[in-house]
Protein backbone atom coordinates (compact mmCIF):
# COMPACT_ATOMS: atom_id res chain seq x y z
CA UNK A 1 0.00 0.00 0.00
CA UNK A 2 3.02 1.94 0.74
CA UNK A 3 4.19 2.10 -3.09
CA UNK A 4 0.28 3.36 -4.47
CA UNK A 5 1.93 6.60 -3.07
CA UNK A 6 5.46 6.27 -3.95
CA UNK A 7 6.50 8.71 -6.90
CA UNK A 8 7.09 6.43 -9.82
CA UNK A 9 10.63 7.94 -10.06
CA UNK A 10 11.23 6.80 -6.45
CA UNK A 11 9.56 3.34 -7.28
CA UNK A 12 11.82 2.45 -10.09
CA UNK A 13 15.01 3.72 -8.15
CA UNK A 14 12.91 1.50 -5.07
CA UNK A 15 13.01 -1.80 -7.39
CA UNK A 16 16.42 -1.18 -9.20
CA UNK A 17 18.51 -0.89 -5.88
CA UNK A 18 16.33 -4.81 -4.80
CA UNK A 19 17.16 -6.14 -7.49
CA UNK A 20 20.59 -5.09 -7.63
CA UNK A 21 21.12 -5.93 -4.25
CA UNK A 22 19.91 -9.79 -5.28
CA UNK A 23 22.20 -10.06 -8.22
CA UNK A 24 25.29 -8.84 -6.62
CA UNK A 25 24.84 -11.30 -4.45
CA UNK A 26 24.46 -14.16 -6.63
CA UNK A 27 27.70 -12.53 -8.82
CA UNK A 28 25.49 -11.62 -11.91
CA UNK A 29 25.69 -7.64 -11.33
CA UNK A 30 28.96 -6.02 -11.19
CA UNK A 31 29.00 -1.98 -11.25
CA UNK A 32 27.17 -1.04 -13.42
CA UNK A 33 24.07 2.03 -12.91
CA UNK A 34 21.27 1.03 -11.33
CA UNK A 35 19.42 0.43 -14.57
CA UNK A 36 16.48 -1.80 -14.39
CA UNK A 37 17.26 -4.99 -15.70
CA UNK A 38 13.84 -6.07 -16.00
CA UNK A 39 12.90 -3.19 -18.38
CA UNK A 40 16.73 -2.49 -20.02
CA UNK A 41 16.22 -2.94 -23.59
CA UNK A 42 13.51 -0.96 -23.60
CA UNK A 43 12.37 -3.65 -26.27
CA UNK A 44 8.48 -4.28 -25.74
CA UNK A 45 6.43 -6.48 -28.69
CA UNK A 46 8.49 -5.45 -31.09
CA UNK A 47 6.38 -4.75 -34.76
CA UNK A 48 9.70 -4.74 -37.02
CA UNK A 49 12.25 -7.46 -38.51
CA UNK A 50 14.34 -7.15 -35.29
CA UNK A 51 16.93 -10.28 -35.35
CA UNK A 52 15.69 -13.09 -32.29
CA UNK A 53 18.93 -13.69 -30.64
CA UNK A 54 18.97 -17.55 -28.76
CA UNK A 55 21.66 -18.69 -26.64
CA UNK A 56 22.08 -22.18 -25.81
CA UNK A 57 24.91 -24.61 -24.34
CA UNK A 58 24.42 -27.54 -26.85
CA UNK A 59 27.40 -26.75 -28.76
CA UNK A 60 28.01 -30.50 -30.40
CA UNK A 61 26.60 -34.23 -30.93
CA UNK A 62 23.36 -35.38 -29.93
CA UNK A 63 22.17 -31.91 -28.36
CA UNK A 64 23.50 -30.07 -31.17
CA UNK A 65 21.76 -32.04 -33.63
CA UNK A 66 18.58 -31.69 -31.66
CA UNK A 67 18.39 -28.13 -31.14
CA UNK A 68 19.48 -27.87 -35.06
CA UNK A 69 16.11 -30.22 -36.04
CA UNK A 70 13.94 -27.99 -33.66
CA UNK A 71 15.69 -24.88 -35.32
CA UNK A 72 14.85 -25.66 -38.32
CA UNK A 73 11.16 -26.86 -37.38
CA UNK A 74 10.79 -23.08 -36.46
CA UNK A 75 11.77 -21.65 -39.54
CA UNK A 76 9.55 -23.65 -41.20
CA UNK A 77 6.30 -22.02 -39.52
CA UNK A 78 7.59 -18.49 -38.88
CA UNK A 79 10.17 -17.90 -42.24
CA UNK A 80 9.73 -14.43 -41.48
CA UNK A 81 11.62 -14.32 -37.89
CA UNK A 82 15.10 -14.00 -38.30
CA UNK A 83 17.03 -16.16 -35.61
CA UNK A 84 20.80 -15.95 -34.33
CA UNK A 85 21.42 -18.84 -32.36
CA UNK A 86 24.46 -19.27 -30.61
CA UNK A 87 26.21 -22.46 -28.71
CA UNK A 88 27.68 -21.49 -25.86
CA UNK A 89 29.04 -25.04 -24.73
CA UNK A 90 30.88 -26.66 -21.71
CA UNK A 91 30.75 -27.79 -18.19
CA UNK A 92 27.16 -28.60 -17.83
CA UNK A 93 26.05 -25.43 -18.71
CA UNK A 94 28.62 -23.57 -16.66
CA UNK A 95 30.29 -21.44 -20.03
CA UNK A 96 26.27 -20.39 -21.21
CA UNK A 97 25.66 -19.41 -17.25
CA UNK A 98 28.91 -17.36 -17.38
CA UNK A 99 27.63 -15.91 -20.45
CA UNK A 100 24.40 -15.04 -19.11
CA UNK A 101 25.48 -13.11 -16.12
CA UNK A 102 27.71 -11.08 -18.21
CA UNK A 103 25.08 -10.56 -20.38
CA UNK A 104 22.66 -8.95 -17.59
CA UNK A 105 25.66 -7.19 -15.98
CA UNK A 106 25.68 -5.32 -19.49
CA UNK A 107 22.32 -5.11 -19.55
CA UNK A 108 21.80 -6.55 -22.97
CA UNK A 109 20.10 -9.66 -22.61
CA UNK A 110 19.51 -12.19 -25.31
CA UNK A 111 16.43 -12.45 -26.62
CA UNK A 112 15.89 -16.13 -25.13
CA UNK A 113 18.02 -18.81 -23.40
CA UNK A 114 18.11 -21.54 -22.07
CA UNK A 115 18.04 -22.55 -18.21
CA UNK A 116 17.10 -25.30 -16.12
CA UNK A 117 13.67 -24.52 -14.50
CA UNK A 118 12.47 -25.40 -10.90
CA UNK A 119 14.65 -23.43 -8.19
CA UNK A 120 17.34 -22.70 -10.17
CA UNK A 121 14.88 -20.05 -11.62
CA UNK A 122 15.17 -18.30 -8.56
CA UNK A 123 18.34 -16.07 -9.16
CA UNK A 124 16.63 -14.55 -12.07
CA UNK A 125 12.43 -14.75 -10.64
CA UNK A 126 13.83 -13.04 -7.33
CA UNK A 127 14.99 -10.42 -9.41
CA UNK A 128 11.96 -9.77 -11.22
CA UNK A 129 13.99 -10.65 -14.47
CA UNK A 130 11.42 -12.95 -16.19
CA UNK A 131 8.08 -12.06 -17.13
CA UNK A 132 4.48 -13.90 -16.90
CA UNK A 133 4.23 -16.01 -19.87
CA UNK A 134 0.74 -17.47 -19.19
CA UNK A 135 -1.16 -15.65 -20.91
CA UNK A 136 1.33 -15.05 -24.00
CA UNK A 137 2.64 -18.62 -24.71
CA UNK A 138 1.38 -20.96 -22.22
CA UNK A 139 -2.63 -20.04 -23.57
CA UNK A 140 -1.28 -21.52 -26.99
CA UNK A 141 -1.34 -25.07 -28.38
CA UNK A 142 -2.87 -26.53 -25.44
CA UNK A 143 0.08 -26.39 -23.27
CA UNK A 144 -1.43 -26.11 -20.09
CA UNK A 145 -3.75 -29.65 -20.17
CA UNK A 146 -0.90 -30.99 -22.72
CA UNK A 147 2.02 -31.19 -20.14
CA UNK A 148 2.67 -33.24 -17.30
CA UNK A 149 2.21 -32.02 -13.47
CA UNK A 150 5.86 -32.06 -12.74
CA UNK A 151 7.03 -30.26 -16.01
CA UNK A 152 4.78 -27.90 -15.29
CA UNK A 153 5.49 -27.31 -11.30
CA UNK A 154 8.60 -26.25 -12.49
CA UNK A 155 7.53 -23.96 -14.95
CA UNK A 156 6.25 -21.76 -11.95
CA UNK A 157 7.22 -19.04 -10.04
CA UNK A 158 4.84 -18.50 -7.25
CA UNK A 159 2.19 -19.57 -9.40
CA UNK A 160 3.20 -17.65 -12.70
CA UNK A 161 4.41 -19.00 -15.50
CA UNK A 162 8.34 -18.13 -16.50
CA UNK A 163 9.53 -20.81 -18.92
CA UNK A 164 8.75 -24.01 -21.60
CA UNK A 165 10.57 -27.14 -20.72
CA UNK A 166 11.43 -29.07 -23.60
CA UNK A 167 12.88 -32.16 -22.45
CA UNK A 168 12.81 -35.04 -19.53
CA UNK A 169 15.86 -36.77 -18.89
CA UNK A 170 16.07 -39.66 -16.71
CA UNK A 171 19.24 -39.29 -13.76
CA UNK A 172 18.46 -42.59 -12.37
CA UNK A 173 19.62 -44.90 -15.33
CA UNK A 174 21.99 -47.72 -14.30
CA UNK A 175 23.89 -48.23 -18.19
CA UNK A 176 25.86 -51.81 -18.45
CA UNK A 177 27.34 -53.57 -21.25
CA UNK A 178 25.78 -56.31 -21.82
CA UNK A 179 28.97 -58.66 -23.38
CA UNK A 180 30.87 -57.31 -20.34
CA UNK A 181 28.50 -57.94 -17.49
CA UNK A 182 27.75 -61.52 -18.96
CA UNK A 183 31.83 -62.25 -19.10
CA UNK A 184 31.81 -61.42 -15.60
CA UNK A 185 28.42 -63.19 -14.60
CA UNK A 186 26.99 -59.99 -13.20
CA UNK A 187 23.35 -59.98 -13.52
CA UNK A 188 22.09 -56.08 -13.31
CA UNK A 189 18.41 -56.93 -12.97
CA UNK A 190 19.43 -58.87 -9.40
CA UNK A 191 21.19 -55.68 -7.89
CA UNK A 192 18.50 -54.30 -5.25
CA UNK A 193 20.33 -51.71 -3.60
CA UNK A 194 23.68 -49.27 -4.03
CA UNK A 195 25.96 -51.76 -2.44
CA UNK A 196 25.08 -54.69 -4.21
CA UNK A 197 26.08 -52.49 -7.54
CA UNK A 198 29.62 -52.11 -5.46
CA UNK A 199 30.22 -55.51 -5.31
CA UNK A 200 28.81 -55.93 -8.94
CA UNK A 201 31.84 -53.73 -10.27
CA UNK A 202 34.47 -55.60 -8.13
CA UNK A 203 33.42 -58.53 -10.00
CA UNK A 204 33.74 -56.95 -13.07
CA UNK A 205 37.06 -55.62 -12.11
CA UNK A 206 38.20 -59.03 -11.41
CA UNK A 207 36.74 -60.88 -13.44
CA UNK A 208 37.26 -59.35 -17.47
CA UNK A 209 39.84 -56.67 -18.70
CA UNK A 210 37.36 -54.02 -18.21
CA UNK A 211 36.84 -51.59 -14.81
CA UNK A 212 33.98 -51.87 -13.00
CA UNK A 213 32.55 -48.37 -13.46
CA UNK A 214 33.13 -46.06 -15.99
CA UNK A 215 33.04 -42.36 -14.48
CA UNK A 216 34.52 -38.87 -14.63
CA UNK A 217 35.89 -36.99 -11.93
CA UNK A 218 36.83 -34.00 -13.72
CA UNK A 219 33.93 -31.78 -12.89
CA UNK A 220 32.08 -32.04 -9.42
CA UNK A 221 28.79 -32.19 -11.36
CA UNK A 222 29.01 -35.76 -12.75
CA UNK A 223 30.07 -37.25 -8.67
CA UNK A 224 26.82 -34.95 -7.11
CA UNK A 225 25.20 -36.88 -9.93
CA UNK A 226 25.70 -40.29 -8.78
CA UNK A 227 25.76 -39.18 -5.17
CA UNK A 228 22.66 -37.66 -5.36
CA UNK A 229 21.46 -41.31 -7.33
CA UNK A 230 23.24 -43.01 -4.19
CA UNK A 231 21.84 -41.17 -1.74
CA UNK A 232 18.22 -41.79 -3.07
CA UNK A 233 18.56 -45.61 -3.99
CA UNK A 234 19.92 -46.15 0.15
CA UNK A 235 17.99 -43.27 2.03
CA UNK A 236 14.71 -43.50 0.13
CA UNK A 237 12.79 -40.44 -1.20
CA UNK A 238 11.59 -39.04 2.33
CA UNK A 239 15.45 -38.43 3.12
CA UNK A 240 16.21 -37.24 -0.25
CA UNK A 241 13.04 -34.24 0.23
CA UNK A 242 13.90 -33.46 3.19
CA UNK A 243 17.48 -32.76 2.43
CA UNK A 244 16.86 -30.69 -0.60
CA UNK A 245 14.49 -28.88 1.89
CA UNK A 246 17.31 -28.36 4.45
CA UNK A 247 16.66 -31.23 7.04
CA UNK A 248 19.13 -33.41 5.67
CA UNK A 249 20.05 -36.44 7.74
CA UNK A 250 23.79 -36.01 8.18
CA UNK A 251 24.60 -39.79 8.74
CA UNK A 252 22.53 -40.65 5.31
CA UNK A 253 24.37 -38.42 3.31
CA UNK A 254 27.79 -39.91 4.78
CA UNK A 255 26.60 -43.36 4.16
CA UNK A 256 25.90 -42.05 0.09
CA UNK A 257 29.52 -40.65 0.54
CA UNK A 258 31.30 -44.47 2.10
CA UNK A 259 29.44 -46.26 -0.97
CA UNK A 260 31.04 -43.89 -3.14
CA UNK A 261 34.13 -44.70 -2.43
CA UNK A 262 33.78 -48.09 -2.87
CA UNK A 263 32.56 -47.14 -6.52
CA UNK A 264 35.84 -45.28 -7.06
CA UNK A 265 38.10 -48.29 -6.28
CA UNK A 266 36.57 -49.40 -9.52
CA UNK A 267 36.87 -46.10 -11.30
CA UNK A 268 39.34 -45.41 -14.27
CA UNK A 269 42.78 -44.64 -13.24
CA UNK A 270 42.17 -41.77 -15.31
CA UNK A 271 38.95 -40.73 -14.02
CA UNK A 272 40.15 -37.28 -12.76
CA UNK A 273 41.15 -36.18 -16.04
CA UNK A 274 38.51 -37.73 -18.37
CA UNK A 275 35.09 -36.06 -19.16
CA UNK A 276 32.13 -38.02 -19.09
CA UNK A 277 31.90 -38.14 -22.88
CA UNK A 278 34.86 -39.86 -22.52
CA UNK A 279 34.25 -42.25 -19.81
CA UNK A 280 30.72 -43.32 -22.16
CA UNK A 281 33.17 -44.09 -24.96
CA UNK A 282 34.85 -45.97 -22.54
CA UNK A 283 31.87 -48.26 -21.68
CA UNK A 284 30.69 -48.00 -25.66
CA UNK A 285 33.99 -49.34 -26.21
CA UNK A 286 33.58 -52.86 -23.61
CA UNK A 287 36.33 -50.74 -21.19
CA UNK A 288 33.80 -50.52 -18.41
CA UNK A 289 31.14 -52.61 -17.09
CA UNK A 290 28.37 -50.01 -15.60
CA UNK A 291 27.89 -46.12 -16.47
CA UNK A 292 25.31 -44.27 -14.54
CA UNK A 293 24.40 -41.08 -16.09
CA UNK A 294 21.38 -38.75 -17.32
CA UNK A 295 19.95 -40.20 -20.49
CA UNK A 296 21.73 -38.10 -22.68
CA UNK A 297 24.40 -40.53 -22.52
CA UNK A 298 22.12 -43.42 -24.99
CA UNK A 299 21.47 -40.32 -27.59
CA UNK A 300 25.27 -41.23 -28.20
CA UNK A 301 25.10 -44.29 -29.22
CA UNK A 302 24.80 -45.57 -32.36
CA UNK A 303 23.45 -48.23 -34.28
CA UNK A 304 26.15 -50.29 -34.09
CA UNK A 305 25.82 -49.93 -30.61
CA UNK A 306 22.47 -51.22 -30.35
CA UNK A 307 19.79 -51.05 -27.46
CA UNK A 308 18.80 -54.71 -25.91
CA UNK A 309 22.01 -55.88 -27.83
CA UNK A 310 24.77 -54.79 -26.72
CA UNK A 311 23.95 -52.37 -24.13
CA UNK A 312 20.73 -52.09 -21.80
CA UNK A 313 19.98 -50.06 -18.67
CA UNK A 314 18.01 -50.91 -15.17
CA UNK A 315 16.39 -48.15 -12.31
CA UNK A 316 19.57 -47.68 -10.18
CA UNK A 317 19.33 -49.82 -7.59
CA UNK A 318 17.39 -49.11 -4.84
CA UNK A 319 15.21 -46.32 -7.22
CA UNK A 320 12.89 -48.89 -8.44
CA UNK A 321 9.30 -47.13 -9.46
CA UNK A 322 10.98 -43.55 -8.95
CA UNK A 323 11.82 -41.37 -12.43
CA UNK A 324 14.52 -39.27 -10.90
CA UNK A 325 14.28 -36.10 -13.61
CA UNK A 326 16.38 -33.25 -14.84
CA UNK A 327 14.98 -30.94 -17.28
CA UNK A 328 16.16 -28.01 -19.87
CA UNK A 329 13.57 -25.27 -20.34
CA UNK A 330 13.40 -22.09 -22.48
CA UNK A 331 13.30 -18.18 -20.95
CA UNK A 332 12.65 -14.65 -22.13
CA UNK A 333 13.80 -11.58 -20.10
CA UNK A 334 11.17 -8.73 -19.13
CA UNK A 335 10.62 -6.27 -22.17
CA UNK A 336 13.53 -7.71 -23.82
CA UNK A 337 15.05 -7.40 -27.34
CA UNK A 338 12.37 -9.13 -29.97
CA UNK A 339 10.22 -9.92 -27.42
CA UNK A 340 7.40 -10.81 -29.92
CA UNK A 341 9.71 -13.26 -31.85
CA UNK A 342 10.62 -14.40 -28.60
CA UNK A 343 7.54 -15.38 -27.62
CA UNK A 344 6.39 -17.18 -30.70
CA UNK A 345 9.95 -18.94 -30.19
CA UNK A 346 8.57 -20.19 -27.08
CA UNK A 347 4.79 -21.09 -28.15
CA UNK A 348 6.66 -23.28 -30.53
CA UNK A 349 9.12 -25.34 -28.35
CA UNK A 350 6.09 -26.22 -26.11
CA UNK A 351 4.17 -27.59 -29.47
CA UNK A 352 4.66 -31.31 -30.00
CA UNK A 353 6.44 -30.76 -33.19
CA UNK A 354 9.06 -28.93 -31.62
CA UNK A 355 9.60 -31.94 -28.68
CA UNK A 356 9.31 -34.96 -31.08
CA UNK A 357 12.39 -33.22 -33.01
CA UNK A 358 14.33 -32.31 -30.27
CA UNK A 359 13.93 -35.40 -28.13
CA UNK A 360 14.17 -38.01 -30.66
CA UNK A 361 17.26 -36.51 -31.18
CA UNK A 362 18.82 -36.04 -27.62
CA UNK A 363 17.52 -39.23 -25.88
CA UNK A 364 15.21 -37.73 -23.73
CA UNK A 365 11.09 -37.99 -23.56
CA UNK A 366 8.70 -34.90 -24.07
CA UNK A 367 7.13 -33.14 -21.08
CA UNK A 368 3.51 -33.03 -23.18
CA UNK A 369 1.76 -36.35 -22.15
CA UNK A 370 0.22 -36.39 -25.79
CA UNK A 371 3.09 -37.24 -27.60
CA UNK A 372 2.36 -40.34 -29.84
CA UNK A 373 5.36 -42.75 -28.36
CA UNK A 374 5.25 -44.22 -31.62
CA UNK A 375 7.48 -40.96 -33.08
CA UNK A 376 10.65 -42.88 -30.61
CA UNK A 377 12.97 -45.40 -30.52
CA UNK A 378 12.53 -48.71 -28.60
CA UNK A 379 15.08 -46.86 -25.40
CA UNK A 380 12.65 -43.77 -25.34
CA UNK A 381 9.66 -45.72 -25.29
CA UNK A 382 10.81 -47.75 -22.71
CA UNK A 383 11.99 -44.03 -20.71
CA UNK A 384 8.16 -42.77 -21.31
CA UNK A 385 6.25 -46.23 -20.18
CA UNK A 386 8.57 -45.93 -17.17
CA UNK A 387 7.82 -42.18 -16.65
CA UNK A 388 3.81 -43.19 -16.58
CA UNK A 389 4.25 -45.55 -14.31
CA UNK A 390 6.75 -44.09 -11.89
CA UNK A 391 5.22 -43.24 -8.29
CA UNK A 392 7.63 -39.97 -7.64
CA UNK A 393 9.73 -37.88 -9.81
CA UNK A 394 12.50 -36.42 -7.68
CA UNK A 395 13.95 -33.08 -8.78
CA UNK A 396 18.00 -33.20 -9.42
CA UNK A 397 20.05 -32.07 -7.68
CA UNK A 398 23.14 -31.72 -9.58
CA UNK A 399 21.31 -29.71 -12.22
CA UNK A 400 19.68 -26.99 -9.67
CA UNK A 401 15.93 -28.18 -9.72
CA UNK A 402 15.74 -29.06 -6.66
CA UNK A 403 18.14 -26.73 -4.90
CA UNK A 404 18.80 -22.86 -5.18
CA UNK A 405 21.83 -21.71 -7.23
CA UNK A 406 23.67 -20.61 -4.04
CA UNK A 407 23.58 -23.60 -2.18
CA UNK A 408 24.24 -25.50 -5.60
CA UNK A 409 27.57 -23.79 -5.42
CA UNK A 410 28.05 -24.86 -1.90
CA UNK A 411 27.41 -28.65 -3.06
CA UNK A 412 29.87 -28.64 -6.04
CA UNK A 413 32.51 -26.79 -4.23
CA UNK A 414 32.39 -29.74 -1.50
CA UNK A 415 32.41 -32.72 -3.84
CA UNK A 416 35.31 -30.63 -5.62
CA UNK A 417 37.19 -30.87 -2.23
CA UNK A 418 36.47 -34.49 -1.81
CA UNK A 419 39.71 -37.15 -1.61
CA UNK A 420 38.00 -40.36 -1.67
CA UNK A 421 39.29 -40.87 1.58
CA UNK A 422 38.15 -42.10 4.17
CA UNK A 423 39.07 -39.34 5.91
CA UNK A 424 36.90 -36.79 3.60
CA UNK A 425 33.74 -38.55 4.44
CA UNK A 426 32.59 -36.67 7.58
CA UNK A 427 34.05 -33.91 6.20
CA UNK A 428 32.10 -33.76 3.05
CA UNK A 429 29.14 -34.64 4.53
CA UNK A 430 28.99 -31.89 7.05
CA UNK A 431 29.71 -29.01 4.21
CA UNK A 432 26.58 -30.51 2.22
CA UNK A 433 24.62 -29.91 5.62
CA UNK A 434 26.21 -26.64 6.51
CA UNK A 435 25.00 -25.31 2.74
CA UNK A 436 21.91 -24.99 3.27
Amino acid sequence: MQLASTPPMTQKLTQNLQRRTYLEGLGLVGTAALTSLAGCTGGGDNSGNETLEILHGWSGGDGQIAFDSMLEGFKEKHPDIDVNAKAIGGGGNTSLDARINTRLNNQNPPGSWTEWPGKNLQQFTNADLLGDIGESVWSNNNMQSAYLDGPKQAATSNGTFVCIPTNIHRMNNLFYNTTVVEAAGVDPSKLNDPMALADAIRTISENTDAVGMAHSTKSPWTTLQLWATVFLGQAGIDAYEAFINGNGDKDAVASAFETLLAYSEQFPDDASTIGWKEANNMFVEGAAGFFHQGDWAAGAYGSDFAFGENWDHVAFPGTSGQYALNMDSWVIPQDGPASKAAKTWLQYVGTKDAQVRFNTKKGSVPPRADVSTGEFGPFQTAQIESLQDSTVQPPSIAHGLAVKPEILTKLKQAVRDFSFTDASVDKTAQAFMDAF
